[in-house]
């Protein structure tokens, strides 16, 4: 059996051309890597031709494109045959929708609110303007309403096999409620001029037997429809009735008689466009096609999870990782919920279920503790060994340069808000101003809040999410934690401060509704307590999809200070991180957080893990940084694309379309790909952006300037001066990135947690963001080389490191020690170790330690002063530095003490399995220069 808690992870992307059958064939090699466990991308059945997995339309089957049953049963066979474990990417938050493929969803449009699975969707069923009936808003036309419906791109289609009639647009079903049936049976008789036939009259008698209002119902409708297809001639006469409601050109009575009918749905189509202002069911961000589910309700959460259930009682899963738990309305809830399944599933004497959560975390944001949650998915740890690589001295003069080139200070803050702002005014317009509604009904529900307008309480709660500093808060119904009052306070404090107009007291009432301190039982003035239940905790639900749009998806495509810090999770703006804080940080997590992941690439980073650390490389050598892209700026000047005021790319954007090529450059020889996969990144950047052009209102003009400057500057013939000067720094931050890279691991592989190892990063992992990092893996090429691992020359990997074999290499050494040591790394305490010497600060070093077994971990970092500045792979005797380990024995260690230059012989860092001396007095060990945390 796999050990409860993963030794190492890998993330599969499964799709149609990577299927279950394709996957079991690699488990071979993933266990001859030192992996415990596969983490798969989501397998149940999503929509047609998903290269993701998490547009899932079906929770309650496995996914057909990837091989159904048979092939999962032959994943799981080949994981059993090599004792791997399985986790599966699960998700609670959202289901696919529109098209013609979710039941459940298509149930909901048919029958509206009376359908049993309308609780599970978030909709605010009376929030569309202008509409005598509730409905949700469908916003799948690429036209207006009025020109699809005249050009005869909505058509009325009956199902002869179900007897159903649905309307359709192109590949959209939208169900026509039964209650409309008579009236339409009877029109497309009358059309077809088959009154007095036998099926004509057969077809009236059922029409006139449900007469009344809402007939036929729920109950009645399949037999309606049994019976309908079940007379004779009925499809025939159907066919040519159907012309009555053939809207089109020139057909004016159709076309009105079609809208007639789709006035009268529990549904109403518009423009796409429509979404961002007036949606009215909650989605996964500001995806149309991902509507959020209410895993809150009871019913829902035992049927979305009935599967998941089924392959834990199997043993066919051994682990979950939950997406975006920041759209569940109560996390606290769920995972109680979740645990006793898994409990009911496994059985009460059973081990532990590993358990990790896609989180995001802010600067010095503490996780909260969620019932049976090992961990995150590891993006913080991903940031931490980030800021540990830069070299803080570096950053000064890269502020500077970006302060030149964008015009406006390197602060992110102002970047982050106004950010905000687009987002509300745009993409979330919808979400907010349900909330607004809902907020205004809460306050004119009681005579001493009333006098509070609702276009005032929308000032006011735009405010308070514009200040508000993370991504959620998390209450649950019994109210708030101390520190997410602390977080609310904060927020309405900074709102407060910005409120120009009369009566700032309406912050004490919206303080009080986001606290549901209105509803405590001892307020003299109460107000409805469902209504303001349902507002704090879906305010939550939106400031999390309101970070993301507007932090990792706007700011990060805006702020382009050093693109290494760009990454989801992380601060754009940080000043990097000190050893001594990195130990402090790890003691936390040994004694906090232990079996969270520790992720260095995941299909959502903006880039690849090596692309990263080779930009990192750039605060080491930020002088001929600066003078590179000075000289790159004159080069290029002739390839702008400029018309009228528009420049393509703007300054801003040219500079990080050369941090870009630097971290993507090949390591070695041509990569013919590369201007089309810039050129894709480059348009999506731009739109994420939201300023020269954006995914809303896109820019033909600025996104044509886009190509053409990209296809310019890489043409070796039309740019060779530039393209030589780029090729011959980049060489440089590839090698200085190369050795980041071997630190980067040897951390993520050692320190507290789970190291998870995103498909394909064994060798140099230089993509950028998705689509382009979800490419298709050459895993025989690995497979091969991986088979030369078992006694591997370093010295000839580190001579040929740009053919990415060492860091495969180095991969499966550390998981081999990993796997010889698991006790150590998976329980282990962190121990910081004492350094000295003139490089003392370029040396990271601790120790994992369990009983008398320990593992000592020393990595160097900053890398210029001992290549030429990127020029030649480092020697060992350029490190002045001795670690000390008192206390312990192991090789080269002499009298306590262990001299850098004698494990460095042909790596940046090593990793020795050591012994405790059973004298060693471990509260007597002190590391005396280690400062404190700053």
């Amino acid at each position: 059996m796999p050990p409860a808690i993963p030794l190492a992870t890998y993330r599969l992307q499964l799709t149609a051309d990577f299927d279950f059958e394709a996957a079991a064939r690699v488990v071979p090699y993933l266990k001859a890597l030192g992996i415990s466990h596969v983490y798969a991308s989501p397998f149940m059945k999503a929509r047609k031709g998903s290269t993701h997995g998490y547009d899932i339309t079906d929770h309650s089957k496995l996914n057909p494109e990837l091989g159904g049953e048979d092939g999962f049963a032959r994943l799981i066979e080949a994981l059993k045959a090599h004792d791997l474990g399985l986790i599966l990417d699960f998700v609670p938050n959202h289901v696919g929708v529109h098209f013609d493929d979710n039941p459940w969803w298509l149930d909901v449009l048919e029958w509206g609110p009376a359908s049993p699975h309308a609780a599970s969707f978030d909709i605010d069923w009376d929030q569309l303007p202008y509409r005598a009936r509730g409905g949700v808003l469908l916003p799948i036309l690429g036209t207006s309403y009025g020109e699809a419906l005249e050009h005869g791109d909505i058509v009325l289609r009956y199902d002869p096999d179900e007897g159903s009639f649905s309307c359709w647009y192109f590949e959209h079903r939208l169900p026509i409620a039964p209650e409309r049936y008579g009236e339409m049976l009877r029109i497309m008789v009358r059309e077809a001029v088959e009154e007095q036939s036998e099926g004509g009259r057969q077809i009236l008698d059922l029409a006139s037997r449900h007469r009344g209002l809402r007939q036929p119902n729920r109950k009645e409708a399949p037999g309606f429809k049994a019976a309908l297809k079940a007379i004779p001639g009925a499809a025939d006469i159907i066919a040519r009735g159907l012309q009555a409601y053939q809207a089109g050109p020139d057909r004016p009575a159709p076309t009105l008689a079609l809208h007639h009918l789709l006035d009268r749905q529990h549904y109403k189509l518009g423009h796409w466009r429509l979404a961002s202002s007036d949606i009215n069911y909650r989605r996964f961000f500001d995806v149309n096609t991902l509507a959020g589910l209410r895993i809150e309700d009871a019913g829902t959460f035992e049927a979305i999870h009935r599967l998941v259930k089924k392959l834990i009682a199997d043993g066919q899963l051994q682990g979950l990782r939950l997406d975006h738990i920041d759209g569940l309305r109560d996390p606290a809830q769920y995972f109680q919920r979740l645990r006793r399944l898994v409990r009911d599933a496994r059985g009460a004497a059973a081990g532990p279920f590993y358990v990790v959560i896609e989180k995001i975390l802010c600067e010095h944001e503490k996780l909260p503790s969620f019932a049976g949650v090992h961990g995150t998915t590891g993006y913080e740890w991903m940031n931490v060994i980030t800021q540990l690589l830069i070299d803080r001295s570096g950053l000064e003069p890269l502020d500077e340069v970006w302060r030149q080139i964008s015009n406006t200070p390197p602060k992110l803050a102002p970047v982050v808000k106004e950010a905000k702002r687009r987002v509300l005014e745009t993409l979330l317009t919808s979400e907010f101003t349900v909330l607004t509604r809902l907020l205004a009904r809460i306050a004119n529900g009681h005579y001493s809040t009333r006098d509070y307008s609702e276009d005032s309480l929308r000032q006011a709660l735009e405010l308070y999410i514009l200040n508000f500093p993370v991504y959620r808060t998390y209450l649950t119904t019994a109210g708030p934690t101390e520190a997410d009052r602390k977080l609310i306070d904060h927020a309405i404090t900074q709102a407060r401060a910005e409120w120009f107009a009369s009566d700032g007291s309406i912050f004490d009432f919206l303080r009080d509704a986001l606290t549901m301190d209105l509803v405590k039982r001892d307020r003299r003035t109460n107000h409805s307590v469902p209504r303001v239940r349902r507002f704090a905790l879906k305010v939550q639900q939106l400031t999390g999809p309101m970070m993301a749009k507007s932090l990792e998806d706007t700011a990060f495509y805006r702020f382009h200070r050093l693109l290494a810090l760009n990454e989801v999770g992380g601060d754009p703006a940080a000043r990097g991180l000190t050893i001594p804080d990195f130990h402090e940080l790890m003691r936390q997590r040994a004694r906090h957080w232990p079996h969270g992941m520790t992720a260095t690439a995941t299909h959502d980073t903006k880039r690849g893990e090596d692309a990263r650390t080779r930009l990192a490389a750039i605060t080491e050598l930020p002088n001929d940084w600066t003078s590179a892209v000075a000289r790159w700026k004159t080069l290029n000047a002739p390839n702008v694309v400029t018309e009228g005021n528009m420049r393509a790319p703007s300054a801003a954007f040219e500079y990080m379309l050369y941090q870009t090529l630097v971290g993507i450059w090949p390591a070695s020889g041509d990569d013919d790909s590369l201007p089309e996969r810039l050129q894709a990144y480059a348009l999506k950047a731009a739109r994420e952006g939201k300023e020269e052009t954006s995914w809303l209102n896109p820019n033909e003009a600025y996104e044509n300037g886009l190509r053409a400057f990209i296809a310019r500057i890489l043409d070796r013939g039309r740019s060779a001066e530039f393209v030589q000067s780029l090729e011959t720094l980049a060489k440089r931050f590839a090698l200085l990135g190369a050795l980041n890279s071997l630190t980067q691991l040897a951390l993520k592989a050692t320190m507290p947690g789970v190291p998870d190892f995103y498909q394909g990063t064994e060798f140099w992992e230089l993509s950028m963001v998705d689509p382009d990092n979800r490419r298709a893996v050459d895993f025989a090429a690995r497979a091969r080389v991986l088979q030369d691992c078992e006694n591997p020359d370093w010295a000839q990997l580190a001579e040929r490191w740009p053919d990415g074999r060492i860091k495969l290499a180095w991969t499966r050494h550390l998981l081999v020690l990993r796997s010889q040591l698991a006790a150590v790394f998976t329980d282990g305490s962190y121990e910081p170790l004492d350094v000295t010497g003139r490089h003392a600060e370029h040396i990271i070093a601790f120790a994992r330690r369990r009983g008398r077994e320990a593992a000592i971990v020393v990595a160097a970092r900053n890398f210029a002063p001992f290549t030429d500045g990127g020029r030649v792979w480092p020697r060992a005797d350029s490190f002045d530095v001795t670690v000390h380990v008192p206390g312990y024995t192991a090789p080269h260690i002499q009298d306590g003490a262990l001299p850098v230059s004698s494990i460095f012989t042909h790596l940046p860092a090593t990793v020795i399995a050591a012994r405790v001396e059973a004298t060693f007095d471990r509260g007597a060990k002190r590391t005396p220069t280690l400062a404190p945390p700053a």
